[in-house]
C-alpha cells in the first residue's frame, strides 16, 4: 500500500476574489487528492492529502500556475498526520484574527462573459451585470474581508436557484464568484430624467437615442458616475464643457474595441496590451490625422493626443455596440469636485449637467476614478493610479517593524497604508481643496485601515504646514509622526517603485514642494536613499509674484524670470510684455520687494515662464496646461540647445533665468515656436545629465532616479534618460505609481519604514 501524506498549506497574496479556491479544487480533483480549501483573514488555507509525489506536484502548481488574476506572494506548507480523507471540499470562510488577505482590484469583463451576453440563447443575454470568477467588480463593492458576498454591496441580492447552482458547482466558471447574478436576481438598470423621474422604454436603447440626439448622459459605472456625450458631436461636447465648467482640459474617449482605437490613434504593442488589460486604464495615444473627422474639436482642444479607453463593464459594451461610435466619457462631477458615486448625490449634483441618468441598484462602496497611463521607453508610465490597480499592493524592499499610514501630498492626492512588506497605495482621491475631497480622503483611510486590519504606529506626512493632509496627520493621536520632505518622497517613491533602496542621484522636478529652507523647491538634484537625502544642486530661486496667482497666470513667472535675466531691463518689444502691460510693472514690483512673492526653485514654474514668453499661454485653465502645450509644440527633429550655467558646489545652482532669456531672444528673432520649444527641452535634458555628472564626481553614484510631475513630459524624460545612459548612468523611472504627487504617499511610507529599520 502506498504511503499517504497530508500537508497544511497557506497561500498569501491577491488570492481572494480571483478564482483561487475553484482553481485549487479543480487541481486537487484532477490529481485525485483529498482535503479542503477556504478563505480566511490571511488569504487561502488548504489541507491536501494523497500520494507524496502528487501532493508535491499540487504544491508546485500553486506557485507556478495560479489563476490569471491571482498574485501569489508566498506559499508555506507543513506536514500533518494523514487522515485517509479522499474527497475534496471548499470550506466555509473563517473570520477573526489579524487580517492579511489582499483585496483584488476591479477587473474588466472577460471574453467568456461577453460571449454569454451576446448569445440570444443564454439566460444572461444582454444583461448589464454579467460577471464570473475571472472578472467584474471587486474593490469598489467590498465592505470588509474576507471577500465573501455578505461583505460586499451584493449582499442585498439573494441568488436565484440557477445562480446558486452555478455558485456551488465546482465545475462552473462562477464557482464561488461573489458578485454572481442574472436578470432574475441581480441588479437592474433604470433610466431617469433630469429631475429623477423614470423614463419609459429599454434603458440602454433610450440612452443611446439620447446620445445620438446630442444629449449628455450620466452613467453609473464601477467606481462612480461618468458623463457621456457623442464624441463626434461638437454641440454635445461643447454643452458638456459648459455645464461641467471644464473649458479646456481634454476629455477621454471610450471606443468599442481595438479597431475603434486604431481609427483614431496610433497604437503600438505595449499600448495595445494596456488598452486590453484587465485594468482598462485611459491610455494617452497620439492622434491620427483622420481622427479629426470622427472626434469633435473640443474633445481635446489644441492637443494632438487623445485619452482612449475601452469598455470595462458589460454596460459599457452594450452602450458602445448599440451606439456604433466613440463617446466622450468623463468623471461625473462639476469642476474640481470629487466624482459622484451615490445615486442621491449624483441626481442632485449632476442635475444641471446631465439630460438623463442611466443607473442601477448595485451600491458602490468606494468611489474610484479611472486610471490614466501612457507608454514611454517601452513601458507603462502611470499618470493616475486608481480603478483597476488599487488596492493591489506594492512590495517594499524593507519589511516594516511597525505599520505605517502615509498621508500623501495636496494635489493628485493618494494615501498609503503599509504593513509587513506591503504598501497599499490608495485610489486617486483628487486635490484636497474642498470639504468633499477631504472627506473622501478621511473615509478612504478608515476603509483601508479596516480592510487591512492596520492600526498605524507611524504616520508619515509632508512638511508643508498648510497641506490638509499634513494637518490631518498632525491631528492624529497615538502614533509617532514622521515628516518627509516632498522631493525626498518623490525620489523614495521611484526607488520603491523599482524595488531598490539607494543611494542614488535623485532628480526631482515638479511644481512646488516645501523645502528645508522654507522656500518652495521644485528643481532638485539630491543624493538620496530611503532614509535621508542631501541637496546636491537646484535651480536658482526666483520670486513667484502673487504666490498662488503665479501658478494660475504663467505670465507672472515670465515677468519674474525676465526681470532676473535682463537685470531689470526687460525688452519692451516682447509680446508677453505687451499682452500684460496693464499689470506688468505692478507684478515686477511684487517680485522685487518680495511682497506676496515666495521664492521658488521650481522646474514646473520655469516651464510655465518660457511657455508664456513664447506666446503659448499666459493663463491656464488646469494644472500644467502651459507646460503640456509647450511640450506638444516641440519640433521632433530639432537638435539645437541653448547655453546654460551650473555654478558653485554643495549645492550647485542652475541658472534657469538664462534659459528664459534665450527663449526670449529666439522669440524676438522670429524663430518658429516648435524650434524654440525643442531647443528648450534639449537644454533642460542636458542640464539634467550635466547635473547628475557633477553629483557623480563627488558621490561616486552611477544610478539616477527621475521623479516629479515634470517627468510626465515625454520629450524631456526620453531625451534626459538617453543622455544619462550614454554617459554610463543606470536610469530609474516610474512604472507602477505616478511620478507626480500621486506617488508621494508611497515614498513617504518607504521613508518611514526605512527610518524605523535604522533606529
Amino acid at each position: 500500500m502506498s504511503t499517504r501524506v497530508r500537508s497544511v498549506i497557506r497561500v498569501e497574496g491577491v488570492v481572494q476574489g480571483v478564482g483561487f479556491r475553484p482553481f485549487v479544487y479543480g487541481l486537487a480533483v484532477r490529481l485525485g487528492l483529498g482535503g479542503l480549501v477556504g478563505n480566511d483573514e490571511r488569504g487561502v488555507f488548504i489541507e491536501v492529502e494523497g500520494a507524496p509525489a502528487l501532493v508535491a506536484e499540487f504544491t508546485v502548481a500553486l506557485r507556478t500556475s495560479p489563476p490569471p488574476l491571482a498574485t501569489v506572494e508566498r506559499v508555506s506548507a507543513r506536514a500533518v498526520p494523514a487522515t485517509g480523507e479522499t474527497g475534496f471540499a471548499i470550506a466555509r470562510s473563517t473570520e477573526g484574527g489579524t487580517r492579511r488577505a489582499l483585496v483584488s482590484p476591479d477587473v474588466a469583463t472577460c471574453d467568456d462573459c461577453l460571449r454569454e451576453m451576446d448569445d440570444p440563447a443564454d439566460r444572461r443575454y444582454g444583461y448589464a451585470f454579467v460577471n464570473c470568477t475571472n472578472c467584474g467588480p471587486r474593490f469598489t463593492i467590498v465592505r470588509d474581508v474576507p471577500y465573501d458576498r455578505p461583505n460586499t454591496t451584493m449582499a442585498g441580492f439573494a441568488m436565484c436557484a440557477d445562480c446558486a447552482r452555478e455558485y456551488h458547482d465546482p465545475a462552473d466558471r462562477r464557482f464561488h464568484a461573489q458578485p454572481v447574478c442574472c436578470p432574475a436576481c441581480g441588479p437592474r438598470l433604470r433610466l431617469l430624467g433630469r429631475g429623477g423621474e423614470p423614463l419609459a422604454g429599454d434603458p440602454v436603447g433610450e440612452a443611446v437615442r439620447l446620445l445620438r440626439d446630442g444629449g449628455v448622459l450620466a452613467v453609473k459605472g464601477l467606481g462612480g458616475y461618468h458623463l457621456a456625450a457623442l464624441a463626434s458631436r461638437e454641440s454635445a461636447v461643447a454643452a458638456l464643457r459648459a455645464r461641467k465648467h471644464r473649458q479646456e482640459k481634454p476629455f477621454a474617449v471610450m471606443v468599442a474595441d481595438l479597431a475603434g482605437a486604431r481609427l483614431l490613434c496610433e497604437v503600438d504593442e505595449v499600448e495595445e496590451r494596456l488598452l486590453t488589460s484587465g485594468a482598462r486604464p485611459i491610455v494617452l495615444l497620439r492622434e491620427r490625422g483622420e481622427a479629426a473627422s470622427r472626434v469633435a474639436p473640443s474633445v481635446a482642444p489644441s492637443d494632438g493626443w487623445l485619452g482612449v479607453m475601452m469598455p470595462y463593464t458589460p454596460l459599457h459594451h452594450l452602450l458602445l455596440r448599440r451606439l456604433g461610435e466613440p463617446v466622450v466619457l468623463t468623471s461625473g462631477n462639476v469642476s474640481d469636485e470629487p466624482i459622484a458615486y451615490r445615486d442621491e448625490d449624483a441626481l442632485t449634483r449632476l442635475r444641471g449637467v446631465a439630460d438623463a441618468f442611466l443607473l442601477h441598484d448595485r451600491p458602490i462602496h468606494t468611489r474610484t476614478d479611472d486610471s490614466v497611463s501612457r507608454v514611454l521607453r517601452g513601458r507603462e508610465l502611470p499618470l493616475r493610479r486608481s480603478r483597476g490597480y488599487a488596492p493591489r499592493p506594492l512590495p517594499l524592499s524593507l519589511g516594516l517593524p511597525r505599520p505605517v499610514l502615509a498621508c500623501g501630498a495636496e494635489l493628485k492626492h493618494t494615501f498609503c497604508v503599509a504593513r509587513d512588506t506591503h504598501a497599499f497605495v490608495s485610489h486617486h482621491i483628487g486635490d484636497l481643496e474642498n470639504y468633499e475631497t477631504f472627506r473622501s480622503f478621511t473615509e478612504g483611510v478608515e476603509h483601508f485601515l479596516r480592510l487591512f486590519d492596520v492600526v498605524p504606529e507611524l504616520v508619515a506626512h509632508d512638511l508643508h504646514p498648510e497641506y490638509m493632509s499634513t494637518k490631518y496627520a498632525l491631528a492624529l493621536e497615538g502614533a509617532e509622526l514622521v515628516g518627509v520632505q516632498h522631493h525626498h518622497a518623490h525620489i523614495a517613491s521611484c526607488l520603491a517603485d523599482n524595488g531598490v533602496t539607494g543611494p542614488v542621484v535623485g532628480v526631482a522636478f515638479d511644481g512646488l514642494g516645501y523645502g528645508l529652507d522654507a522656500t518652495l523647491w521644485g528643481g532638485e538634484f539630491l543624493v538620496a536613499d530611503l532614509v535621508s537625502f542631501e541637496r546636491a544642486g537646484h535651480l536658482a530661486t526666483v520670486p513667484m509674484p502673487g504666490g498662488a496667482a503665479a501658478v494660475r497666470q504663467p505670465w507672472r513667472m515670465a515677468a519674474a524670470c525676465l526681470d532676473v535675466a535682463y537685470g531689470g531691463a526687460v525688452p519692451e518689444d516682447l509680446d508677453v510684455v505687451r499682452r500684460n502691460a496693464a499689470s506688468w510693472d505692478g507684478v515686477l514690483a511684487l517680485g522685487r520687494r518680495g511682497v506676496n512673492a515666495p521664492l521658488t526653485s521650481s522646474a514646473g514654474r520655469l516651464f510655465d515662464a518660457v511657455a508664456s514668453v513664447a506666446g503659448v499661454r499666459d493663463v491656464i485653465g488646469y494644472e500644467g496646461q502651459a507646460a503640456i502645450e509647450w511640450e506638444r509644440l516641440a519640433d521632433p527633429v530639432e537638435k539645437g540647445h541653448y547655453g546654460h550655467r551650473l555654478t558653485g558646489s554643495s549645492p550647485f545652482v542652475v541658472h534657469g533665468a538664462d534659459l528664459v532669456a534665450a527663449v526670449a531672444e529666439d522669440v524676438r528673432a522670429g524663430t518658429e515656436a516648435g524650434v524654440v520649444s525643442a531647443r528648450f527641452h534639449n537644454t533642460v535634458a542636458r542640464i539634467v545629465a550635466e547635473g547628475c555628472a557633477r553629483v557623480r564626481e563627488t558621490s561616486g553614484l552611477s544610478t539616477v532616479a527621475l521623479s516629479g510631475g515634470v517627468f510626465q513630459n515625454a520629450l524631456l524624460l526620453v531625451r534626459a534618460a538617453a543622455l544619462l545612459e550614454e554617459d554610463g548612468f543606470h536610469v530609474l523611472t516610474h512604472g507602477r505609481v505616478p511620478p507626480n504627487d500621486g506617488g508621494v504617499s508611497l515614498g513617504q511610507a518607504a521613508v518611514a519604514a526605512a527610518r524605523d529599520n535604522h533606529r
